[in-house]
């Protein structure tokens, strides 16, 4: 064993002993600013039933590797785009990971506001409700216990829906607005399920089976789409919320989790490639015709389609390539034309869903 792995091992031993401290890695690489959540690795896919995996390992940064574009060279969105609803975020104003915030704004970049306000308390993995009146979103609460919270956006109260049931992310309300899925982590073996609950955290349990991260409903609410597979080989799968029809639906290299279906339920998007060289994909809801979205060289990761199917909004670093805080916002329309930069800050922007 080389000394570079030693210390590797090491460093993730004292994280989850430490005191103190979240399952998190020290890695600069969008598992600490992006969605924290999947295992990394160019080995071929899996293509068995799914089964969950530790997710740590991450490879540092390259930042020698060329962007796209250089600085200000994307335009920003104009009134001709014709962008409709709200974009929910992880903003971290504090350049820190554990004191993440979640923050809201138009679908146009404009109108940015932070939601949560504890600022020592790390906050992310939001989404919005399907009535657009709410959020859901993962929050810190003592050693490897995440919660999930409500936040009502009239009145600004926030709503602890769990109570210890371990490391809690990725949280979705139902299409009918009257459950939520989640992934829950067990730091004692590394294992990952998903999880349903009701909307108000009542009769919280795990949908049959199944083990993988980061889900997503289908427009429809009756299947999820999520992430599973052994490290190096997760994939994409579709089960029905009971458990039942199982089976995989991607077939590209490096697969990380974060996806998205769009609202006609005809496409998935999904990003997957080596660390610093990452790419947003679009593809058939069966998986046929994946096809690369993103332009090269941003490091493009978590997607997620507008309201109205035509867009989607996702992490980049084309204007700060191999920043450890470069980290903004854009969009494209989903044939891979009119990018757009939606934020311009000294701090990573990440996480995004799009919502009404």
């Amino acid at each position: 064993m080389n000394k570079f792995k030693l210390f590797w091992i090491i460093a993730l031993f004292s994280l989850l002993v430490g005191c103190n401290r979240p399952i998190s890695t020290p890695t600069p690489d969008l598992f600490a600013t992006l969605q924290a959540s999947t295992p990394s690795s160019n080995s071929s896919p899996a293509v068995t039933e799914p089964t969950a995996t530790p997710f740590f390992n991450f490879p540092a940064p390259n930042p020698t590797s060329p962007a796209v574009s250089t600085q200000g060279s994307i335009p920003f969105p104009s009134a001709s785009d014709q962008l409709t609803g709200h974009i929910v975020y992880t903003c971290q104003l504090f350049k820190v990971q554990a004191m993440d915030q979640i923050c809201i704004m138009n679908a146009d970049g404009t109108g940015m506001r932070r939601l949560t306000t504890e600022d020592n308390i790390r906050h992310y993995y939001a989404s919005l409700a399907p009535d657009g009146q709410s959020i859901v979103y993962s929050s810190y609460r003592e050693d490897n216990v995440y919660e999930i919270y409500s936040l009502d956006l009239n009145e600004g109260n926030a709503e602890r829906l769990t109570n210890r049931l371990g490391v809690l992310t990725a949280p979705e309300i139902s299409p009918d607005g009257t459950s939520i899925i989640f992934t829950r982590g067990n730091p004692r073996n590394g294992q990952y399920q998903i999880l349903v609950m009701d909307r108000n955290g009542e009769d919280a349990g795990n949908i049959p089976k199944i083990s993988g991260w980061d889900p997503t409903w289908s427009p429809d609410g009756k299947q999820i789409l999520f992430a599973s597979g052994p490290e190096g080989g997760a994939q994409l799968f579709i089960v029905k919320r009971n458990g039942k029809d199982l089976h995989q639906v991607s077939n590209l290299p490096a697969i990380r989790g974060r996806s998205d279906w769009s609202p006609d339920g005809q496409s998935i998007v999904t990003y997957s490639g080596p660390a610093w060289n990452r790419e947003v994909y679009i593809m058939n809801v069966d998986g046929s015709n994946a096809r690369q979205l993103t332009p090269g060289g941003g490091n493009s990761q978590g997607p997620s389609f507008s309201p109205d199917g035509r867009w989607v909004v996702f992490t980049a670093y084309f204007d700060h390539y191999g920043e450890d805080h470069g980290c903004e916002l854009y969009i494209i329309r989903t044939d891979g034309t009119d990018l757009r930069r939606l934020t311009d800050n000294d701090y990573c922007d990440y996480q995004p869903r799009w919502g009404p």
